[in-house]
C-alpha cells in the first residue's frame, strides 16, 4: 500500500463541473466499483460528497495502469489527473459528464469484499446492515441523510442566535429526579453508593438559566431514557431544546413557527403559512380521536351518544350508562374497497386499542348490511344515518366504550384507512398547535393524579381556584406542534411561582420531604426572583425523519439501538471487568444461567 506523501485533495466530488474542465485535480475516498476493458480501466471513486468516475488509458504511466487493475471495491484511493469530458455521459449522476483522467494512484488502504454492496437499492435485513454499520453509512442515500442532519443542525443554531437565544451546555451527569420514564443510573466511584443520572431533558437546567438571568437559552440536547423500543423511540436521542423569559404561549410558539418556516423554506423549498392553526385538546380528540392529529383528509370522528343513550341495544346503551361514548367513522365511498373480510382486519385493529369490537353498516349498490341496525328502532337508525350523513357507497364504522378506548380506536382506525387507501396527499405539511391540554390525568394504578405533561406546568389562570376542588378539570399552560400526525415538539408556560408549585406537588402526591429532596435546589431559586418563563423541545431525530421522508428515526441516526437497546456494531451493553465493580463498589446479583 502506499502513503499519501505530499498529495493531498484539491475538490470533491460535488466540485466537479463545467468550470474546471482541463484543470488538475486530487480526489479522495473510496471505489465504488471498477470495471477493466482491457486497454482502458475505469473506476468510480466515492467520497462524502458523490461519485467521479476515473479513467485509465492510452497515455498513462504503465506503473499506474497495472496498480489501478488491482482496484477493488472499498479500496481507498488518492488520485491526481486531469479533468476532461466523458465520451460516453451518465446523466444520472451530476457528475456523469466528467472524468479524471489518472496520472497519479496511491492505493492507500486495501479492503476485503464486503458482505453487502454498498448500493441504495439494496435487499439486506437490518441486523446485518447494523452490524456493519460503517460500511452501510457509506451508502449514498444514508450519507446524504446524515449531511441533511448536520446541515439542518447549524441552521437551527444559526436561527436562535439571529433571534437573541445564548447556547449554553448542561450537565449530562445529573440528580436523578423519577418522575416518568426511567433514569440510566450512572455510579459515582469517589462517592460510594452514590448515583448520577443521565439527563431525560434539561429541564430543571433550562428553568435554573431563566433565573439565571439567560433570558433566551437553547442547546441541541442529548438526552436518555431508560423505556422499550418503537419506531421513533431511542434510549438515547437528540433535542432542539429552547427556554425564554417574560413570555407567554404565543411568543413561545411565534418563535417557533418561524425556526419551521425558515428550515422548511431552505432545506424542503416549501413556503409554510404562519401563524399555525390552534386546536383545543378536546376538540382534536373529539374531531380525530388523537392528541397530534393529522389533518390532511377527513375521515372524522362522529359522536352519537344522544341518539342511542337510550336505545335497547345495550352495546351502545350500556357503553352510554358506565360513562362512555359511540362515535363512528363514516368512511366516504369505501365500499366498494371495505368487504367483510376488511372490516373483519379493520376490528383486529381496533381490538389492539381496547375496543371490544367494531360495529359495521356498509351501504352499497347492491344491498346494505350491518352488524347493529337490527337492535336500533326506526328512529334510531334514520337518525343515526342522518347524523353521519350515510350515502350509497359509504362504510360506518362503531365503537362504544369508554372515552380513551373509542378516541384511540378510532383514531388508529382513521389512519389505517388513509393510508391503506392512498388518502394522504403528498408533499403536503400541515402544521398546527394543539393547546390546553388537561393539567392532569388520572393514574388508575397509582390511584392518584400525575401530570400529563411534567410537575413544573402552570395551570390557566382561570383554573388555579379549581386546583384543590376540581384538579380534574383544570387545564395546562402547554402546546404540542404537530405536522401530518406526528408531534414534532412540545412545551409549556412554567410556574414560577413557589407557593404555587409546592401546591402542584402536594396535588401530585409529593411530600414535601419528597420535593426537598428531588427539586429543592429549584425550589430555593424560586425565592430568589423567578421570571415568567416559558419553552418547548424538538425531537431533532423525528424532525430530520420528517424532513427525509425516513419512517423510522433509526434511518437518521449514525449508530441505532435496535429493540433490545443494544447496538450491533460495537456489541453495547456488554460486561465490565470485576476490578470495575470493585472500584465502584458494585457487586452484581447473581443472574440464573
Amino acid at each position: 500500500m502506499d502513503t499519501m506523501g505530499t498529495l493531498r485533495r484539491t475538490h470533491y466530488s460535488e466540485q466537479v463541473d463545467a468550470s474546471l474542465e482541463g484543470n488538475t485535480l486530487t480526489l479522495a475516498g473510496s471505489i465504488a466499483k471498477s470495471r477493466d476493458l482491457g486497454s482502458m480501466i475505469f473506476a468510480d471513486l466515492r467520497d462524502g460528497t458523490g461519485i467521479v468516475q476515473l479513467a485509465f488509458g492510452d497515455g498513462t504511466d504503465p506503473a499506474v495502469f497495472e496498480k489501478a487493475r488491482t482496484l477493488r471495491a472499498e479500496y481507498v484511493v488518492l488520485a491526481q489527473g486531469q479533468l476532461r469530458k466523458r465520451e460516453s455521459p451518465n446523466p444520472e449522476l451530476p457528475t456523469g459528464y466528467y472524468e479524471l483522467f489518472v496520472t497519479d494512484l496511491r492505493v492507500l488502504s486495501e479492503a476485503e469484499t464486503p458482505p453487502f454492496e454498498i448500493r441504495d437499492d439494496l435487499n439486506v435485513g437490518d441486523e446485518l446492515r447494523l452490524r456493519y454499520r460503517y460500511l452501510d453509512l457509506r451508502r449514498e442515500g444514508l450519507h446524504r441523510t446524515m449531511r441533511l442532519r448536520s446541515e439542518v443542525t447549524r441552521a437551527v443554531r444559526d436561527y436562535y442566535y439571529s433571534q437573541h437565544f445564548d447556547e449554553v451546555e448542561t450537565p449530562m451527569l445529573i440528580k436523578s429526579t423519577p418522575e416518568g420514564a426511567r433514569d440510566y443510573l450512572v455510579p459515582s466511584r469517589v462517592q460510594q453508593g452514590r448515583f448520577y443520572a443521565l439527563p431525560q431533558s434539561p429541564q430543571l437546567y433550562k428553568q435554573i438559566l431563566m433565573l439565571s438571568g439567560f433570558d433566551r437559552y437553547f442547546q441541541i440536547a442529548r438526552c436518555f431514557r431508560d423505556e422499550d423500543l418503537r419506531a421513533d423511540r431511542q434510549p438515547e436521542f437528540t433535542q432542539i431544546d429552547m427556554e425564554m423569559s417574560f413570555c407567554d404561549e404565543e411568543d413561545v410558539q411565534s418563535v417557533n413557527e418561524g425556526l419551521i418556516k425558515v428550515i422548511f423554506k431552505q432545506f424542503m423549498g416549501v413556503d409554510i403559512p404562519t401563524p399555525f392553526p390552534r386546536m383545543p385538546y378536546p376538540e382534536a380528540m373529539a374531531r380525530f380521536g388523537s392528541d397530534k392529529p393529522d389533518t390532511r383528509f377527513g375521515l372524522e370522528l362522529c359522536d352519537v351518544s344522544d341518539l342511542v343513550r337510550d336505545s335497547e341495544f345495550g352495546v351502545f346503551s350500556g357503553a352510554i350508562e358506565k360513562g362512555g361514548s359511540v362515535r363512528l367513522i363514516n368512511a366516504k365511498g369505501l365500499a366498494d374497497k371495505l368487504s367483510r373480510k376488511a372490516i373483519d382486519k379493520l376490528t383486529d385493529v381496533a381490538k389492539t386499542y381496547g375496543a371490544k369490537g367494531l360495529a359495521y353498516l356498509r351501504l352499497t349498490a347492491d344491498g346494505e348490511s350491518s352488524s347493529y341496525e337490527k337492535f336500533l328502532s326506526e328512529e334510531e337508525k334514520a337518525s343515526l344515518r342522518q347524523r353521519a350523513g350515510a350515502q350509497t357507497g359509504d362504510v360506518l364504522l362503531l365503537v362504544a366504550d369508554n372515552d380513551n378506548v373509542v378516541f384511540a380506536a378510532l383514531g388508529a382506525l382513521r389512519l389505517a384507512l388513509a393510508e391503506k387507501y392512498g388518502l394522504l396527499p403528498e408533499g403536503q405539511y400541515h402544521f398546527l398547535w394543539v393547546t390546553d391540554f388537561p393539567l392532569f390525568e388520572f393514574n388508575e394504578e397509582e390511584g392518584r393524579h400525575v401530570a400529563m405533561h411534567h410537575p413544573f406546568t402552570m395551570p390557566k389562570e382561570e383554573d388555579i381556584e379549581k386546583l384543590d376542588v376540581d384538579p380534574g378539570a383544570c387545564r395546562a399552560k402547554a402546546y404540542d406542534m404537530v405536522v401530518n400526525g406526528v408531534e414534532l415538539g412540545g412545551g409549556s408556560i412554567r410556574i414560577n411561582n413557589p407557593v404555587l408549585q409546592a401546591q402542584m406537588f402536594g396535588l401530585l402526591g409529593i411530600t414535601e420531604e419528597d420535593a426537598r429532596m428531588k427539586f429543592g435546589f429549584l425550589m430555593d431559586a424560586y425565592h430568589y426572583g423567578a421570571p415568567p418563563h416559558g419553552g418547548m423541545a424538538f425531537g431533532l431525530d423525528r424532525f430530520i425523519a420528517l424532513l427525509a421522508g425516513k419512517s423510522s428515526i433509526r434511518d437518521v441516526i449514525a449508530f441505532p439501538k435496535v429493540q433490545n437497546a443494544g447496538e450491533p456494531m460495537s456489541g453495547c451493553p456488554d460486561k465490565v471487568d470485576q476490578k470495575q465493580l470493585e472500584e465502584l463498589g458494585i457487586e452484581l446479583a447473581k443472574q440464573p444461567d
